[in-house]
């Protein structure tokens, strides 16, 4: 099996390269999906985020009030204390799944689709952890692609895409814009990101030239799958 990160910046696109990757073959899995879900009440992870920041969190419905947590995280500065909750849980649960994948496909590309991979391993080093999956991301993965585009197209991008029906005002685009600016400071410049790269896939164009450029790198990636058929990729 081959283990494969793919990361880019907020409104880089990464979600349809993603997309791309599975219709090739690859099995994805997207680490905000798996996080929502283990957030979920009654999962461990939801327990321990409302002990750890308090019943203000919770909405009347008893889910998570996701606003107010990511207004907790960004606006007052508790980033660090969700991700110190949110990464390890989302790590193993990773883990776990590429090893049932493995188990039923030797052969097979497992895709990790997160924001925040390069992030992880730099906040760790920072807590001064040394080693782990979270300090090393190459412990947990063989290949990694990174997803770029000019700043502004992706902020344009994720403006579009959380634009309210009725279309913004100047101000609330303005809390939003600002909003995207603030989370886009937390990530790590692309030129850092690519250097460390297996793979670089520039989405600054049509989706055309996405797609070709995602079925290369597919292409490359099956090809590496093949041969550890026999021995797997898993530590």
């Amino acid at each position: 099996m081959l283990r494969v990160g793919l990361t880019g910046g907020l409104g880089s696109g990464k979600s349809t390269v993603a997309g791309l990757l599975r219709g090739f073959g690859a099995a994805v899995i997207e680490a905000d999906e798996l996080g929502r879900q283990m957030m979920e009440p009654g999962a461990s992870l939801y327990q321990a985020i409302v002990e750890h920041f308090g019943p203000s969190v919770v909405r009347e419905d008893g889910h998570l009030d996701r606003p107010r947590l990511s207004a907790m995280a960004f606006g007052e500065g508790r980033l660090e204390e969700l991700n110190a909750l949110v990464h390890p849980a989302v790590i193993a649960a990773q883990r776990q799944w590429m090893e049932a994948l493995f188990r039923q496909d030797p052969a097979t590309v497992a895709v990790v689709e997160s924001a925040l991979i390069f992030e992880v391993e730099r906040d760790a080093l920072l807590r001064g952890e040394q080693s782990g999956p979270r300090a090393d991301w190459r412990r947990r993965f063989d290949r990694m692609i990174v997803v770029t585009a000019p700043e502004e197209l992706r902020i344009a991008r994720y403006l579009k895409r959380i634009a309210p029906a009725e279309g913004w005002n100047a101000e609330a685009h303005a809390r939003a814009e600002a909003d995207a600016r603030r989370r886009l400071s937390h990530q790590i410049p692309d030129s850092e990101k690519t250097a460390r790269a297996d793979f670089t896939i520039c989405n600054d164009r049509s989706l055309e030239e996405l797609t070709g450029q995602t079925r290369r790198v597919w292409e490359r990636l099956k090809a590496e799958s093949n041969p550890l058929r026999a021995a797997g990729s898993l530590e």
